[in-house]
């Protein structure tokens, strides 16, 4: 304390007592989102699925490994691709959300009715899955 300077007035345990730097309101403040929650537009229909349509690959969670050997979470993300994808059984084309490793089985087993012939319905999502039956009944008829 500089002399001649106004001492503090002294609590009941001997400790000097300074005014608060701020005051407490009564009422709570409103919960902040930030900014970003404020100036998103929505979007039409919902956020993409990172799922592929045809395997059902979706993102698997791992670490990134420093050299330090300190573990950070990450995701790997499946490599999806925006295709239109052509039926022969059916003349009509479908656009998929696929995995380029689907894309490769498609060339591989002869086009999309190949390849839905032999998935499994488990891995197929419900508008790909409406398509391998319609493919069927088309190919029941036909023999």
């Amino acid at each position: 304390m500089s002399p001649g300077g106004a001492r503090p007035e002294l609590d009941s345990r001997g400790l000097p007592h300074y005014p608060p730097a701020f005051a407490f309101s009564a009422e709570p403040k409103a919960p902040f989102y930030g900014l970003f929650r404020a100036c998103r537009r929505p979007r039409k229909g919902g956020p993409m699925s990172r799922v592929c349509e045809l395997t059902g690959k979706k993102p698997m969670v791992g670490h990134t490994v420093s050299h330090s050997n300190i573990k950070t979470k990450r995701r790997y993300l499946p490599n999806l691709v925006n295709v239109t994808v052509h039926s022969d059984a059916m003349g009509q084309s479908y656009s998929a959300r696929v995995s380029a490793a689907a894309l490769r089985t498609i060339d591989k087993r002869g086009g999309l009715d190949g390849y839905l012939a032999k998935a499994k319905d488990e891995q197929l999502s419900p508008k790909m899955l409406k398509v391998k039956k319609e493919i069927a009944k088309r190919a029941e008829k036909a023999a």
